[in-house]
């Protein structure tokens, strides 16, 4: 990677190694994260930053301050890891069996403590920053936990920004989106309950699985008829469990999935076109629907303003050929509560194909959420060198401090 580095965090770039390291041998899970939690909240105080803890129950907020400008600018790191037993076998590896840092949250920490010991330390910038380490993305829903707690009322930023490593391509660039960047997340259960009977004599019974088999048919055409087709949408059935013996027509079946949109009212044609179908089919085969549908994580979408003012940053420092553009995934983010609530942009930096990885890594890709993930700390001084530049670009330095 051929870019210019901030000299005082290349020079802790080992330090940082070792913290992140660290936090990935010791994942917790979502709202569990009270060592994180502590590691982090000794980093910042260490440095002379004024911590808040509890918001979202383990949530983190460092506040750093200078000059007499009202501007604030809120970072976000998520802090939590995933119910993974670890396959690789380096030192660093998870002590936890069946937690890991499979999603690089150890690392997206690391890089904010980096940037923030720097901001401290330097403070060439006028304004406030908040320093956001956030508990339960993976699933938990830690953002609206801290909203709930007031994180805009008792930190109120004018903006927040996110990001998030990508593995996969050349480590050390950056892929950037306006408007809809990561899908809502929900889920679905469905119990079909019919009537038992011996498999010999089906016209005794009610079987529910020929009208499970008829209804995921049926959700394939809420997608491919009921939707633009430039408005994306996924219906993934994941689970279809019934019966216990071959002999036996069960008395019930359950269907479990998820549903993907990026917008909401894509989400609410979706789930009242499964309700008519789950609800119709069962009907027509005589059965009965029971029919459960939740709302996870809203789709996140970034703002137009601070999407382009990430874009020209990134773009003056790292040179064009380094960032470029993407079409979003399906895949959901908290974050999402985030932009709800305030304007801001959340964005990817590249982590690499995997050849970093130390020897003893398992034999899995190195990819998000696969028990063989490692993040790249090479990313380290440079998301930490990214952040401090944003800082300071949207909180413009005072004069006597530029």
């Amino acid at each position: 990677m051929n870019i210019s580095l901030i000299d005082s965090i290349v020079a802790d770039t080992d330090a940082f190694r070792t913290v992140r390291r660290d936090l990935h041998a010791h994942p917790e899970l979502g709202f569990e994260e009270r060592r994180t939690s502590e590691l982090i909240a000794g980093l910042l105080a260490k440095w002379g930053i004024p911590v808040h803890r509890g918001l979202g129950g383990t949530g983190v907020v460092g506040v750093i301050s200078h000059g007499i400008s009202s501007r604030a600018v809120g970072l976000r790191a998520d802090i939590d890891a995933l119910p993974i037993t670890e396959r690789n076998a380096f030192a660093h590896a998870s002590t936890h069996r069946g937690r890991m840092h499979a999603c690089g949250h150890d690392g997206h920490t690391t890089m904010l403590l980096a940037a923030a010991k720097h901001l401290a330390a330097h403070r060439n910038f006028d304004g406030t920053v908040y320093l956001v380490f956030q508990p339960a993305e993976e699933g938990g829903g830690g953002a609206r936990a801290m909203i709930k707690d007031g994180l805009f009322e008792r930190f109120p930023m004018d903006a927040i920004f996110g990001i998030h490593n990508w593995p996969g391509l050349a480590a050390g660039q950056f892929v950037v989106k306006s408007g809809p960047t990561f899908a809502s997340s929900n889920e679905f259960r469905i119990v079909i309950r019919g009537r038992g009977a011996h498999a010999a004599m089906p016209d005794l019974g009610i079987d529910p699985v020929p009208v499970a088999c008829q209804m995921v048919q049926a959700f394939q055409t809420i997608v491919s008829r009921n939707r633009a087709p430039l408005d994306p949408g996924v219906i993934s059935v994941t689970m279809i469990n019934a019966g216990e013996a071959t002999n036996v027509i069960p008395e019930s079946c359950e269907i479990q999935g998820t549903v993907r949109t990026f917008t909401l009212g894509t989400l609410e044609m979706i789930e009242q076109a499964m309700r008519r179908v789950a609800e119709g089919t069962c009907q027509a085969f005589g059965a009965r629907c029971e029919f459960e549908f939740q709302r996870n994580y809203p789709p996140t979408v970034n703002h137009d303003a601070e999407t382009a003012f990430v874009r020209e940053l990134l773009t003056d420092w790292v040179g064009e050929e380094n960032v470029s553009g993407f079409e979003g995934t399906m895949g959901a983010e908290d974050f999402g509560y985030f932009l709800q609530e305030k304007p801001g942009c959340y964005f990817l930096i590249t982590g690499g194909g995997g050849a970093h990885r130390a020897e003893g890594h398992g034999a899995g890709p190195c990819m998000l959420h696969n028990p063989s993930y490692d993040f790249n700390d090479e990313l380290i001084p440079v998301g930490a060198t990214m952040w401090v530049r944003l800082v300071e670009r949207w909180l413009t330095a005072s004069p006597q401090n530029r």
